[in-house]
This record gives structure tokens, C-alpha cells and sequence, in this order.
């Protein structure tokens, strides 16, 4: 499983406290109100990472916001 990168981890801790599936369905939600190009990128990275990855797996993910 790839290591999710700096950016991904910020991403996901806006979703934190919802597991892995209710991070996955929030994140397919906000997809379309996204207007920026990058970000939609970087949501779907993170989707792929999520999908691929076991709830036991996604338990192991520190999730703490970089600055």
C-alpha cells in the first residue's frame, strides 16, 4: 500500500472520525462542488488509496494535519 503523501493526510483529516467507508462516501459527495482541478485530483488519489486499502489497514493511518 502506498503512504499517503502530506497533502492527502491534510485532505482526509477534514473527514476524520467517519472510518475509512464514510471517509470514501463523503469525499465521492464533495467531488463535484470541487472547482479546483488539483484538489479534485488529489480527492480522487485519496479514494484510490482508501478503496484499496482494508479498515484494518486505514486503522494504522495517523491522521494529523501538517502545516
Amino acid at each position: 500500500m502506498d503512504k499517503f503523501t502530506v497533502e492527502e493526510i491534510n485532505l482526509m483529516c477534514v473527514f476524520e472520525g467517519q472510518g475509512r467507508k464514510g471517509m470514501i462516501a463523503e469525499i465521492k459527495n464533495i467531488i463535484p462542488h470541487i472547482q479546483d482541478n488539483d484538489m479534485v485530483e488529489l480527492a480522487e488519489q485519496v479514494l484510490g488509496k482508501l478503496e484499496a486499502m482494508s479498515d484494518e489497514e486505514f486503522a494504522e493511518v495517523a491522521l494529523e494535519a501538517a502545516e
